[in-house]
């Protein structure tokens, strides 16, 4: 992708990432089961990990944010609140519980999003590549973001 230089401004990796995402999410449907499931998959991955051990919780977050924060300042600052949101939320579940519901969540919303892209009629990005899982989260704050007049 090198074109002779006419212009100053090359798009930002987060920019390329968002949209070759979102080339497999145009359809409306599909883009609103991604916006309830990837949250309901990031709370219950936080989970199994919490499961095993709080501190594998968060090491992967913080390994996500540092991640985070080389594409996007102000989109990893939203993930750190998400993330501590859904880390306060695991503390606060009786512990015999967390695993159990976990597993639940983590199901049901990994078959919601294969439905979405049964209706789409595309297979999930990460399929392409890997780093879509961590582009996903991205992909559903960048519309609440959009909403609240927030730049990334």
């Amino acid at each position: 992708m090198h074109h002779a230089s006419t212009h100053h401004f090359a798009p930002r990796q987060i920019d390329i990432l968002l949209g070759r995402y979102a080339e497999s999410h145009r359809n409306r449907l599909n883009e609103t089961i991604h916006m309830v499931c990837i949250p309901a998959i990031m709370f219950s991955l936080m989970g199994l990990l919490w499961a095993l051990h709080p501190v594998a919780a968060l090491l992967t977050v913080a390994g996500a944010l540092a991640y985070y924060f080389t594409l996007s300042r102000p989109f990893a600052l939203g993930m750190g609140a998400m993330a501590t949101i859904m880390l306060a939320l695991l503390s606060s579940l009786p512990a015999g519980t967390v695993l159990p519901v976990s597993i639940g969540i983590f199901v049901l919303a990994w078959v919601g999003q294969f439905v979405g892209h049964h209706i789409e009629g595309k297979k999930p990005s990460f399929f392409e590549d890997l780093r879509f899982l961590l582009i996903g989260p991205l992909f559903v704050l960048s519309f609440l973001y959009r909403r609240l007049n927030l730049l990334y």
